[in-house]
């Protein structure tokens, strides 16, 4: 496909902008250098008003195509061009291009001007060519309706303000959609580098200063580290990080300025959980990854979006493992990034790694999570447990030197990675880049003989076309080659294998590698016999692996209930996620208020009450990181059991703090919350905690109480809730998927919600339309639904918008997703509600 840059190259940008706040109006006028390889030119746009363009000083024609994005100009002929583009452009409500976010301080309604122009959103606040390869250097010139105690930040310093405009330094050349800058009444703390970077964190004035400090901590650090770990320094003068009040992703790699959503910036550093810390860390590691992997070297164009994505976010575990090694980062991989991705991946129709996209609405949609950020750093995982730490920074320094302030594809990383290692990872790699979905590696033992095949892993119907991977097997004993490529391999006689090992047969150590194993069952009886004893990585991908056979129908559901219980008095956490993720499951196969979710209580009590009593309810000084993190998933537990003693306690606890819920222990806190609602709900208590939720700055304490409310049984309060949600003082349109998904996810709620998304499909559209949040809200929704009925309405309202762009994909997929889960239920439930009865005997 032909793109704009193959006409017109701009090498320089002046953006004037004056941005009028009370009149929602950006008047702005755009001086764009560049060589024009053609007298037929065009410049992305979208949603401007534009009044003139000028080449040269001389007005020239132009043609406005709202449809393609563009403004079309015709030059007198090809060559060196300046154009001039004057402009209008609406200060829009949607959380990109140049918007509003709002917040309150004390009771006082304000807001902060940020900017979101990832992926294609840059055009909407001034004309550019809005793709990745067209790097140039840009001028930032910015007049605002400024008062008094108010800043301005960009991607690089200010250098003078003349007659109300602030002027910003020239940028180094980057593409369009890192542009960045905000404005308003902030707070900041800054430090600096070894090296000399000055690091900020900023933030509006509804925080307390001390909120900016491990913020600040994290971001330093890890530029120290990025800049010891590619053996490359940072770039730019300065490294600000931005929390905006309004920020539909997570974060936003921004040269210079990083902007995130607050909850994942500014944290109160006494009454913050582990897990919050973790995220926030992890967050703020994977944005800094970007500034070198993203932004001084960038996809050549959004199919090579893996690159980006994937290997910041394996970085984020790399320097975040440097910074805290206490905190055993990489578990948190495993139980995320990979679970994640093992089940998304095996579901048929779900994108590749690499994947072919051109029109905007595709681009957004091919944000996949579980595919584009964790299985594709989960193959860079598989990548450095391939060739070392040596070769992996020695490959990427090469590769930086080559490619920095330009672009480069996934061969140029292989390139680079297997120069260094000496091998051929390219080959090696593109069946895990090119093709969708893992394989299931067998283990058997025919005619005594050990056997290995590998296949291609389906949960629900899926195609069998006979791909292949190479397989990175990394088994723990000598006869497993380190690559498996072939369908079907014979390692040799498995008594006299078995006997020279002294140990079970194991393959894939560390779950490093994205696939998994169907051990037959004399291999399978040989691990278990001492599950106890193995490492916590093993037992986890031991229960995941068999959870993903279940649902892919290779074993029976019933069959891995009975094992629940030897790993319950677990310590580690990376198990116990992975047994409340089973249990979680078993949730479907029970009518709401049957003899069999009694069951199902039970055994979640017998799970959880050693546990409990071990945990209780209040974090304890000097407790390992394990009781930490594991905690919530017991907690959980015991009220999903209806455990008596647990139940009290809880409420005990927040009468001790009835007058100020905000001050209860984060990590607990949540679970305290649902507790009360659930248990001593009033309309009184709801009324409370939604105050609370509105008058709050701290997001994580806002997700806690969104938590708790959504698990009321009464269904006047959740209809309130659905009520709120068009109410963006109550609910912010960023954080309206969550509250949809858990009001949906209550079966006194169910309908209401879903009656909800359906009649109100087109305000969503409008308000969260053209962000590549929205296919989510299909995705949310798709993994609550599992009966026939649910399946048939979903059908209903999603297949009319199979031909919606950027949905297609989302529809397929998350149809196919709720159609295995309905069979697997209606075929197994009776065999799995037996296996409870027996398990609780």
């Amino acid at each position: 496909m032909t793109r704009l840059y193959d006409d017109f190259k701009p090498t320089d940008y002046k953006v004037y902008l004056d941005i009028d706040r009370s009149a929602k109006l950006i008047t702005g006028q755009t001086e764009i250098s560049g060589q024009a390889l053609s007298a037929q030119i065009a410049i992305n746009q979208k949603f401007l008003k534009v009044a003139r363009v000028q080449v040269a000083g001389n007005d020239v024609e132009f043609a406005v195509d709202d449809q393609a994005e563009t403004i079309k100009v015709t030059l007198a002929q090809p060559g060196n061009t300046t154009l001039t583009i004057d402009y209008t452009a609406p200060l829009t409500d949607t959380m990109m291009g140049i918007y509003p976010s709002y917040y309150q301080v004390n009771g006082e309604k304000k807001q902060l001007i940020g900017t979101q122009f990832e992926t294609t959103a840059a055009r909407q606040a001034f004309p550019c060519v809005d793709e990745p390869a067209a790097k140039a250097t840009f001028e930032l010139a910015i007049k605002f309706d400024e008062h008094p105690g108010e800043t301005i930040i960009a991607n690089m310093p200010e250098t003078e303000v003349k007659d109300g405009v602030h002027y910003f330094e020239k940028t180094v050349k980057m593409s369009t959609y890192l542009v960045a800058f905000a404005f308003g009444e902030m707070q900041s703390k800054l430090t600096q580098t070894k090296s000399g970077v000055q690091v900020g964190v900023f933030s509006t004035k509804a925080h307390q200063e001390n909120e900016l400090d491990f913020a600040l901590d994290i971001a330093k650090r890890s530029i120290e580290f990025f800049e010891d770990f590619y053996h490359t320094p940072y770039p730019l003068p300065h490294s600000w990080q931005l929390g905006l009040p309004d920020f539909s992703a997570g974060a936003m790699e921004n040269w210079g300025l990083v902007t995130y959503r607050e909850a994942y910036l500014v944290i109160d550093p006494e009454n913050t959980s582990l897990e919050v810390k973790e995220r926030v860390a992890t967050v703020i590691a994977h944005e800094l990854a970007h500034q070198w992997f993203g932004d001084l070297v960038t996809m050549q164009w959004w199919d090579d979006l893996w690159l980006n994505e994937s290997f910041a976010n394996m970085m984020e575990y790399v320097a975040i493992d440097a910074l805290e090694p206490d905190w055993h980062i990489w578990e948190l991989f495993q139980t995320a990034e990979a679970s994640a991705a093992l089940q998304r991946d095996a579901t048929d129709g779900v994108q590749s790694v690499h994947v072919q996209v051109e029109e905007p609405a595709e681009i957004d949609a091919i944000f996949d999570g579980a595919i584009v950020y964790a299985k594709g750093s989960r193959m860079l995982v598989m990548v450095r447990a391939l060739i070392g730490d040596d070769a992996l920074r020695q490959g990427l320094k090469a590769y930086f030197e080559a490619h920095q302030y330009g672009n480069a594809t996934g061969a140029d990383l292989w390139d680079a990675l297997g120069q260094a290692a000496g091998i051929d990872l390219a080959t090696i790699m593109n069946t895990w880049l090119e093709q969708p979905g893992y394989p299931v590696v067998s283990v058997q033992v025919v005619d005594g003989r050990l056997t290995l095949s590998q296949q291609q892993f389906f949960v629900g119907e899926g195609n069998e076309v006979g791909r292949l991977w190479q397989i990175p097997l990394n088994g723990n004993y000598e006869a497993v080659p380190q690559i498996m490529a072939e369908q079907t391999i014979e390692l040799g006689d498995y008594a006299t294998l078995r006997a020279a090992a002294g140990q079970p047969l194991r393959l894939n150590l560390g779950n490093d590698s994205h696939f998994i194993v169907k051990y037959d069952d004399g291999l399978l009886e040989d691990i278990l016999a001492n599950a106890k004893d193995l490492d916590a990585i093993t037992q986890l991908q031991l229960l995941q692996d068999l959870r993903l056979l279940a649902e892919g129908r290779q074993i029976s559901y019933a069959s891995v209930v009975p094992l629940l219980k030897d790993f319950a008095d677990s310590k580690s956490n990376l198990v116990n996620v992975a047994l409340y993720q089973i249990t979680g499951n078993l949730k479907k196969f029970v009518q709401p208020d049957s003899t069999e979710e009694s069951n199902l209580r039970e055994l979640f009590d017998q799970l959880s009450g050693a546990q409990v009593q071990r945990l209780g309810w209040q974090p304890k000084d000097g407790e390992s990181i394990d009781d930490q993190l594991t905690r919530p998933y017991i907690l959980n537990a015991a009220l999903y059991a209806q455990n008596a003693d647990a139940i009290a306690q809880g409420h005990a606890l927040y009468l001790e703090k009835k007058y100020e819920p905000a001050s209860l222990p984060a990590d607990t806190r949540p679970y305290i919350l649902q507790n009360e609602v659930k248990n001593y709900g009033s309309p009184e208590l709801f009324d409370q905690l939604l105050a609370e939720h509105g008058k709050t700055s701290d997001g994580n304490y806002q997700a806690g109480i969104e938590f708790a409310l959504t698990k009321t049984s009464d269904q006047d309060l959740l209809a309130k809730i659905v009520a709120d949600f068009e109410n963006s003082d109550v609910i912010r349109p960023q954080d309206l998927r969550g509250w949809y998904r858990d009001v949906l996810a209550n079966d006194k709620g169910q309908q209401a919600a879903w009656d909800w998304i359906r009649q109100e499909w087109q305000w969503l559209e409008k308000t969260v339309g053209g962000d590549m949040e929205f296919p989510t809200f299909i995705t949310v929704t798709a993994g609550v639904f599992h009966t026939p009925e649910r399946l048939a309405e979903f059908k209903e309202f999603f297949t009319p918008k199979l031909d919606v762009s950027g949905l297609k994909r989302e529809i397929q997929m998350d149809t196919k997703v709720i159609e295995s889960r309905v069979a697997l239920i209606e075929d197994e439930k009776a065999a799995v509600n037996e296996a409870v009865a027996q398990a609780i005997k």
